[in-house]
């Protein structure tokens, strides 16, 4: 009989956004929490200490952008973990 075609699966961009919007969020305030913290071991200057906390969340943001840019483009990301099983064994493990 007929062929029942099915659809590619809807892209959801309502997911991408929240995930991408979390993502931001906790990497902007993890790597502030980061740049204070490495800013009250290391400086003494209070701005400097306030530009280690910067230099934290635009490290946080920066991060965020390039992942979200990955799942918006639909590429894998940059740097994944290769398996095991996709390794090609060398010479000697084949025997």
């Amino acid at each position: 009989m007929g062929e029942i075609k099915e659809n590619p699966p809807k892209l959801d961009l309502n997911a991408k956004w929240d995930a991408c919007l979390d993502l931001g969020v906790r990497r902007f305030v993890y790597s502030s929490f980061v740049g204070a913290f490495s800013g009250l071991l290391l400086f003494r200057s209070p701005v400097t200490r306030w530009a280690s906390v910067a230099f934290g969340a635009g490290v946080g943001i920066g991060s965020a952008y390039t992942e979200c840019s990955y799942k918006f483009d639909g590429s894998p990301a940059k740097f994944t973990t290769t398996k095991i099983s996709d390794t090609p064994a060398s010479p000697d493990e084949q025997d």
